[in-house]
């Protein structure tokens, strides 16, 4: 049975509308994507200047607004260290010692030191506690939703993300200060921002600019699909 010009014409006007769909969402997809990027370079823009504007406190009784530089003053708990696991630091594998600290008026904060390198050793890590009364400074971060995990999080001592709770303790804040300066400090690994608002909004101008091509793909191929089928359209 022979295919008429006019089953070749709805055939191709369904080729038509499938292309039409198919890039449409495409189209949408980058323009979504683009403007998801351009959204997390202004929130990167306003959490540097939170932190650039942040205080610095010594000891606050109130919550610490995040990028606090604080002080604190008092003696480490070296019983209750535990490690952050997969940290890395010129290249090294290691993991970031998590002390408590007792401070001066009994209330207890949660210090990441910094780096200590292990290599590919799977036992518990054991680092230097410095005994006694420390005075320390560093940059508070407010607890928040941390990584999906997969698995457990705590194996052995080590942690495969900091998580207040797995300390048998009551902190003052809902929160950890990283050290950089004070006894017991190591290398420092973490920064408080990865990458910069610039990256995403160069991330945004890429994905639009897919979603131009696209676009232009579209109209294109639609228009040659539409030249087709008016060859097949019966006269």
């Amino acid at each position: 049975m022979s295919i008429t010009s006019s089953q070749h014409a709805r055939r191709g006007r369904w080729r038509q509308r499938l292309w039409y769909a198919l890039w449409s969402l495409l189209v949408v997809l980058g323009l979504a994507l683009g403007l998801w990027q351009w959204e997390r370079a202004a929130e990167k823009r306003a959490y540097l200047a939170r932190l650039a504007g942040a205080p610095t406190l010594t000891a606050p009784r109130e919550a610490p607004p995040e990028g606090s530089r604080l002080t604190l003053s008092g003696e480490y708990l070296a019983d209750h260290t535990l490690f952050l696991d997969n940290r890395t630091h010129d290249g090294r594998l290691g993991v970031a010692p998590l002390t408590p600290l007792r401070g001066d008026d009994g209330r207890l904060w949660l210090v990441q030191r910094g780096f200590l390198e292990t290599g590919t050793s799977r036992a518990d890590p054991v680092v230097d506690t410095p005994q006694g009364r420390v005075t320390l400074r560093g940059r508070w971060q407010a607890a928040g939703e941390g990584a999906p995990l997969f698995g457990p999080n705590r194996e052995g001592a080590r942690l495969q993300r900091i998580a207040l709770e797995v300390w048998p303790l009551d902190f003052a804040h809902a929160g950890w200060l990283h050290l950089e300066e004070g006894p017991g400090a190591l290398p420092a690994w973490w920064t408080p921002n990865v990458l910069p608002p610039s990256r995403h909004v160069g991330y945004a101008i890429q994905w639009w600019g897919l979603a131009l091509a696209a676009l232009a793909v579209m109209i294109l191929g639609g228009r040659h699909l539409g030249r087709d089928i008016s060859k097949e359209e019966p006269r």
